[in-house]
């Protein structure tokens, strides 16, 4: 893989860091700028709301400008909002610039997936959108946990001004070694690739990584409380199951890096159905502690192995629209990771319990296997064009 692709990865692993490390921070916020707790809690929907609706528009914006100019643009953008995220003593002024931290990092995120592609063979994009979200992967490992560190050690501000410092050598560094490009050209204009985004393989498979993302992060936002209130387990081994689900999704993306581009399918139905089991183990096991910390591990590389091969097919189904098809594949995926723990408070505001969200993550994997199998099947009793011609001319 080319060495601009993990300077990419770095700044994803920034912005991933970013996006979720203030489930450890709210209670210092909320505390230091004098707002409740679910207020402080609108930071993060702020934030999810941003990327959902930001990663479309911005890779329309991002036409105007080389892949390196809109990379750069949009990273400087999220490295000074971190700056003034650290120095406010506003809650309003924090919560905008988590708006602003959002858009950015969406249409980072939509170019980059784009430009990482574009450096690689055109069998190879599985292999490429691999290496990108390895930084979130490494996130949920690293950044996330030591972000908490931080906020605890020297107050939540630290994580902010980490966040950019972490973002200064990945600017340097795309400058200097991504390939400049030049703006969209001769393409098939914006309104030409939304209309390329109306494929119906391509729109499946949107859909399908919304709910595989939504059944992730159901069950990811509260295994916090999963592991202290159905497990058993003291306050000292949640990070410790955080980070084993975070080393599962990194060894996920590597695996679905290593057959996203040859055995697609094989990977997606196999990977799905053993998804849908570990969730419903984990649901039935979830009291009992080796389970529930190997089940961690396990479905966190299931769930990253799955949805980053269904980024990859987003790429390569969206052929005819290559500017807005990371935008959308970033949107489709941040429906699933807001969708998904909103189905999980619910299930939890039901009665069902913590393990309620587990549950609900397998409903959602199983809906994905189902609209796959029919779209499949669809596919396959379709008509070869060449007999479809042959039969409406006899």
């Amino acid at each position: 893989m080319p060495f601009p692709l993990y300077l990419l990865a770095l700044a994803v692993f920034a912005q991933g860091t970013s996006e979720f490390m203030l489930s450890g921070l709210l209670s210092d916020i909320a505390s230091d700028l004098d707002v409740s707790i679910p207020a402080a809690g609108q930071l993060t929907s702020a934030f999810a709301v941003g990327m959902v609706v930001g990663a479309p528009l911005m890779a329309v914006l991002s036409r105007r400008f080389s892949r390196r100019g809109a990379l750069l643009a949009f990273l400087l953008t999220f490295l000074l909002v971190h700056v003034v995220g650290a120095l406010t003593t506003s809650f309003a002024v924090l919560l905008a610039t988590r708006v602003i931290g959002a858009l950015a990092n969406a249409g980072f995120l939509a170019v980059a997936l784009v430009t990482a592609t574009a450096m690689v063979g055109p069998d190879a994009k599985g292999r490429a959108a691999s290496v990108l979200l390895g930084g979130v992967t490494v996130a949920c490992v690293a950044g996330v946990p030591a972000g908490a560190l931080l906020g605890t050690a020297w107050g939540w501000r630290s994580a902010f001004w980490a966040v950019a410092l972490i973002s200064v050598p990945a600017v340097l560094a795309i400058a200097r070694a991504v390939p400049a490009g030049a703006p969209e050209s001769g393409g098939p204009g914006a309104l030409g690739e939304l209309g390329a985004l109306r494929a119906p393989r391509l729109l499946v498979t949107l859909l399908l990584g919304a709910l595989v993302n939504g059944a992730t992060f159901c069950t990811f936002t509260y295994l916090a409380p999963l592991v202290t209130d159905v497990t058993g387990l003291g306050t000292g081994w949640v990070p410790v199951v955080l980070a084993l689900f975070g080393i599962g999704s990194f060894i996920g993306v590597g695996l679905g890096g290593r057959l996203a581009d040859t055995r697609p399918l094989p990977l997606l139905v196999c990977g799905s159905l053993a998804l849908l089991t570990g969730w419903v183990l984990f649901a039935v096991t979830a009291a009992h502690p080796v389970a529930a910390v190997a089940l961690a591990l396990v479905q966190g590389a299931l769930s990253f192995a799955v949805g980053s091969t269904l980024i990859s097919q987003v790429l390569y189904a969206a052929s005819g629209a290559p500017t807005l098809a990371g935008g959308f594949a970033t949107a489709a995926f941040n429906v699933g990771g807001a969708l998904g723990p909103w189905c999980g408070g619910l299930a939890i505001s039901a009665g069902f319990g913590y393990r309620g969200p587990l549950w609900v993550s397998a409903l959602l994997v199983a809906l994905a296997l189902a609209v796959g199998g029919a779209a499949l099947a669809l596919r396959r009793a379709a008509p070869a064009p060449a007999v479809a011609q042959s039969r409406a001319s006899s």
